[in-house]
């Protein structure tokens, strides 16, 4: 009881949530299924609890290390009370400029993301211990499982499943094979995963994966949602 609670909480942050780019796989066409994959290579856009590096070329006395806070401002020498929240780094970098424009002759600044802020993902399936984790950085798929205590003997190394809010708050349901990159012949499916990523270890094979998507977002959701699944192989 207490981990289907959990994981209907997850998803409900999941589906009201979103961010690094994955390989954009060719989707299977099926009558009624949703088959356009989200644009994932937006620029990511700051949020609460991130932590941000603003660095001066010019002038490194300035350079600083700030929060953002949860009023979505940080406070900087000079610049003082900046709203950050929902702009992206380089979107901060050129107010920052402008800002500081007035006060130094030629003010070159970068703003580096050090970690991400209230993110979480989740890992369920077989793996020593699902649950809820921090994102924090870039986290690929491995990563994660081993903040999870790694896979079980039982695990289904193959068809390890990512769910992922896509366009218009629909889960959208894609497939890694873990496999080829603990062999090394493919690294590239250990993606990096998303804010609110749900990472699914199977035991077993998965016929049908839209179909058990549904199953598993309406087993642990203790709301009613209407929903549409994309599969998409990895």
């Amino acid at each position: 009881m207490q981990k289907i609670v959990t994981i209907g909480f997850l998803i409900c942050l999941y589906l009201a949530g979103c961010a690094p780019v994955v390989k954009n796989p060719t989707p299977i066409t099926s009558p009624g299924i949703q088959t356009t994959y989200p644009h994932t290579d937006q620029e990511y856009k700051l949020q609460v609890g991130d932590q941000l590096d603003i660095k001066f070329f010019y002038n490194h006395e300035l350079n600083e290390q700030v929060i953002v806070r949860p009023d979505g401002r940080i406070s900087l020498q000079l610049a003082h009370e900046v709203m950050v929240a929902g702009l992206t780094p380089s979107e901060l970098t050129q107010l920052l400029t402008q800002k500081y424009a007035p006060e130094l002759r030629k003010p070159e600044i970068t703003v580096i993301v050090r970690s991400l802020g209230a993110y979480k993902i989740y890992v369920d399936g077989e793996v020593t211990k699902p649950g809820m984790f921090p994102l924090i950085g870039f986290t690929t798929v491995l990563q994660a499982i081993s903040q999870a205590g790694g896979m079980k003997d039982t695990a289904r190394t193959s068809e390890v499943v990512i769910i992922r809010r896509g366009e218009f708050n629909k889960p959208l349901a894609f497939q890694v094979d873990l496999r080829k990159v603990i062999d090394s012949t493919d690294i590239s499916q250990d993606i990096v995963l998303r804010p609110f990523d749900i990472v699914y270890v199977p035991k077993s094979p998965i016929a049908n994966v839209n179909k058990w998507v549904d199953l598993y977002v309406r087993k642990n959701l203790p709301i009613s949602i209407s929903t549409g699944f994309g599969y998409y192989p990895q």
